[in-house]
């Protein structure tokens, strides 16, 4: 990973191949976040630039919201951070799950009133 000038830690690359300082990142009253901007902080997460917990306080997201888009980009590249495709995933893991011998969600209940 290139570093910048200064000679601290290396800079983290962004989606479209640029080099991210904080700068370039959203601003911090970002209300609409397109792919482009969800990708860039999950960058500059990942790169080191922000902890998550900066982020989530800079931004005043969830830690669930910011792990979820990482893991939708990582599964499923930039189309996965669309709003649209992100229900169309969720619904279809969901789908998944019910339909697996061993719910997660039930596997530890008692099966009977008297377990």
């Amino acid at each position: 990973m290139p570093s910048d000038r200064s000679g601290r830690a290396p800079l983290p690359i962004g989606p479209s191949g640029n080099l991210l300082t904080l700068k370039d990142l959203p601003p911090p009253d970002t209300v609409r976040w397109v792919i482009r901007r969800k990708a860039e902080l999950v960058a500059a997460i990942r790169g080191g630039l922000l902890s998550l917990e900066d982020a989530c306080e800079r931004y005043r997201l969830s830690e669930e919201e910011l792990v979820s888009w990482a893991d939708s980009l990582a599964k499923h590249g930039p189309r996965g951070l669309r709003s649209t495709r992100l229900q169309f995933y969720r619904k279809s893991h969901a789908e998944k799950v019910r339909s697996s011998p061993i719910h997660p969600v039930t596997r530890d209940l008692p099966l009977s009133v008297g377990d």
